[in-house]
């Protein structure tokens, strides 16, 4: 990305934030960046800052919108932040950041459940592991119908969470309705510092141990290790990076960490250095790989992205995992963050992210995100130490290419319909799969439920307004009990038994399981990866 004088952009902001008059004169004029460094007797850039000044209090004194000079100001950031042309720059203000670090690290202050409104009231849905709400008794679904002596019947889920959430140390004081209990129950929780899990971990048929990472927040990579200790006789693992938008970068090389042998390069980054150059670097293994051996399987779709990638790419590259799914996002930059004044701080891109055999990562986008058009004779490929030729035009791209599910003609009805009726087709699904979990856990009885178990949600359906034939249809009612079957199994907890519901419409999971049971090596692994590749190129018309 090419530097631009500060000054230049200063101008530049007030041009977009004001009228087009100013900003063609503002966009015309040609300064240095304004900083220590500037040479002694060249003014060029004193004089934009000059006339910037004079540009503002010229609009803030008589300007017909009559702006103040804070909302000038603000517009004028915007503006200066809009003009880098880069999708990932932005000003946090302090709240802002508070939510995009509570996100990054899956850390925040109060109680520990999570909650979605089922049946028109907040419902507690998972009470995480100890937790101020595990300590006091909450259970899985709770309704809560009052925060400190409001009444929470007609709140949304932003309402309950911030009611909810506090300073660790505080109480918020909760009365619920729980069945089999005719009155509310009065409930005053101490809230304390909760972290949720990054990294969820199932077992498989066939000795098969499917991780799946969410997020690289803090503490990801202890998680990922301590999964992986649990799953040390596994026959294969596979590494769920799907949906994964990434976190922070020393987690996912910690991360990489785990898979490669010391001295093996993870990534390489060139990055501003803050005096005008740019610094390399390239971060490298250090640790004795935690499962050297077993057949490793890493799923990729269009929503993996940045720290995720530059895991999945790092053992692409050394022939460490079969990748499969869908080529990834594309985002291989580095930003920083840097403080500003009144708690706000100002993220940056400074730098661009390679894998180890140099591929980069990065897609070019808009400022509004949307990718670039790329030309196909730009693209160009890298090879392995085993020989397999690698993609290298920005994101990683799977070893094997698999489309999610299509969904038949009869399911794009039903869920058509649904919504022309105003039907809430999946809060349906999940109010039906919920009440039937805790039906299962209650009767200490989880397992798989014929088709006959979702007559009454396909009835409900119907008498809210679905048309019989389109609910009945094979096709439709196929999707309809998987997906609440799934979701079922989920809420219980048996979410071995949920995998391997969702393999049966999720091709990429399907066909990692196959492979996964019939790889006893990772060279196996790789063999069976080429006769699949075949299979597909030979069906092709």
């Amino acid at each position: 990305m090419p530097v631009i004088p500060r000054a230049a952009l200063i101008v530049a902001a007030v041009a977009l934030a004001c009228s087009s008059a100013l900003g063609a004169a503002a966009q015309s004029t040609r300064v240095p960046p304004l900083s220590g460094t500037e040479a002694a007797g060249d003014a060029s850039g004193s004089d934009a800052y000059r006339i910037f000044l004079e540009v503002f209090g010229t609009i803030s004194r008589n300007h017909e919108s009559a702006l103040q000079d804070s909302a000038l100001w603000e517009r004028a950031i915007d503006g200066l932040i809009e003009r880098l042309d880069d999708p990932y720059a932005t000003v946090f203000t302090p709240e802002a950041y508070g939510e995009f670090e509570e996100v990054n690290t899956r850390n925040y202050a109060g109680i520990g459940v999570q909650i979605s409104r089922l049946d028109g009231l907040v419902t507690i849905t998972a009470v995480f592991d100890e937790t101020p709400a595990e300590r006091s008794g909450l259970a899985l679904g709770d309704r809560i119908v009052e925060v400190e002596g409001v009444d929470a019947t007609d709140w949304s889920l932003d309402d309950a969470r911030d009611a909810i959430r506090g300073e660790p140390g505080s109480t918020v004081n909760l009365r619920i309705a729980r069945d089999g209990f005719k009155d509310l129950i009065a409930v005053s929780i101490v809230r304390d510092n909760v972290h949720i899990a990054a990294v969820e971990a199932s077992t498989l048929d066939g000795g098969i141990a499917h991780i799946r990472v969410l997020q690289f927040a803090r503490d990801a990579a202890q998680e990922l290790a301590e999964a992986l200790k649990d799953a040390a006789d596994a026959n294969a693992v596979i590494v769920d990076l799907r949906g994964n938008p990434g976190g922070y970068l020393d987690e996912s090389l910690m991360v990489a960490d785990i898979f490669l042998a010391p001295g093996k390069a993870m990534a390489s980054v060139g990055q501003r250095d803050g005096r005008g150059g740019v610094a390399e670097q390239t971060y490298s293994a250090k640790s004795p790989a935690l499962i050297p051996e077993t057949p490793l399987v890493v799923l990729v779709d269009g929503f993996t992205a940045s720290a995720a990638e530059i895991v999945a790419g790092a053992l692409q590259d050394h022939d460490r995992a079969v990748v499969l799914g869908q080529r990834t996002f594309g985002k291989g930059v580095v930003q920083t963050l840097y403080p500003l004044s009144d708690g706000r701080r100002m993220r940056l891109t400074t730098g661009t992210w390679y894998t180890p055999l140099g591929r980069s990562l990065h897609r070019k986008r808009d400022r509004r995100g949307f990718p670039l058009p790329e030309a196909e004779e730009d693209t160009t490929q890298v090879a392995t130490a085993m020989g397999r030729q690698l993609r290298n035009s920005g994101g990683v791209f799977p070893d094997l290419e698999l489309s999610s599910d299509t969904l038949e003609t009869a399911v794009r009805t039903l869920q058509e319909q649904a919504a022309e009726a105003q039907i809430q087709l999946r809060l349906k699904i999940e109010e039906y799969a919920f009440a039937m979990a805790k039906k299962a856990t209650a009767a200490e009885r989880v397992e798989r439920l014929p088709s006959s178990a979702f007559d009454d949600l396909a009835q409900t359906l119907v008498d809210e307004g679905l048309d019989a034939e389109v609910v009945g249809h094979p096709a439709a009612r196929a999707w309809l009990d998987w997906w609440t079957q799934g979701r079922y199994l989920s809420r219980t907890g048996a979410t071995g038994l949920a995998l391997t519901v969702q393999a049966e419409r999720d091709r990429v999971l399907a066909e990692a399981i196959r492979l996964a049971q019939s790889a006893p090596t990772q060279a196996d692994l790789f063999q069976l990866l080429d006769e699949a590749a075949t299979r597909r190129s030979d069906s092709r018309p």
